[in-house]
């Protein structure tokens, strides 16, 4: 048995697929994950954040949470946490906002319950599988509203619901870095899209 943690995955462009396929009981019940996983389709997906990425996660969840804290009833947000999708598919998106904290189970080891807002930051091993796939996991399980950004081109594609009963993302946006992300989701929210890429003593135009 090899000792390498690293042996059971095969390697494409910094991605990591698993050879064996995988149910979510099993994929949440292993007690240790070195790796930020997801599974898709039955498959653990590998992906490791650059620090660009980690500095515009924080952006984004610390603009939220600042508009969360200024009025109560405003819903919970959270860095990565687990959404089970389906039996096959667990999903952690880089930030999570319900609009009613009591839907999120923090203390279980998925969510069940679709979040109102999640925000997913490119990598660049698993871009294809953000905007390809698990967009349209998460458009199926029910999520109200996908925020794609994507570093390299300095946006944000906003995929939303124009009503919650609506069948899918009906709404599409691509807002440039001279634009402000706001939602109709979170009243008042506002977040200048250039602010997002910001990184600490680096040169701004």
């Amino acid at each position: 048995m090899s000792l390498d943690p690293r042996a059971d995955y095969r390697y494409l462009d910094d991605m990591a697929t698993t050879r064996q396929l995988m149910d979510a009981d099993a994929f949440l019940a292993r007690p240790e994950r070195p790796f930020h996983e997801e599974l898709i389709d039955g498959r653990i997906v590998v992906s490791e954040a650059t620090p660009r990425h980690q500095l515009a996660l924080t952006q984004i969840l610390v603009a939220i949470n600042v508009w969360t804290d200024g009025d109560a009833g405003r819903g919970a947000v959270t860095p990565p946490i687990d959404l089970r999708i389906s039996d096959r598919t667990v999903l952690a998106p880089d930030v999570v906002w319900y609009a009613d904290a009591s839907r999120a189970d923090l203390d279980a080891p998925a969510q069940l319950r679709p979040p109102d807002l999640a925000a997913e930051i490119r990598s660049p091993s698993t871009w294809r599988y953000d905007v390809g796939v698990k967009r349209e996991r998460y458009e199926g399980w029910g999520v109200g509203e996908l925020w794609l950004v994507d570093g390299d081109s300095r946006s944000v594609l906003v995929n939303r619901r124009s009503r919650p009963d609506a069948a899918g993302f009906d709404v599409a946006l691509e807002l440039g870095e001279d634009e402000v992300l706001t939602s109709p989701g979170l009243p008042g929210f506002e977040l200048a899209v250039r602010a997002i890429f910001v990184v600490p003593g680096e040169h701004q135009k």
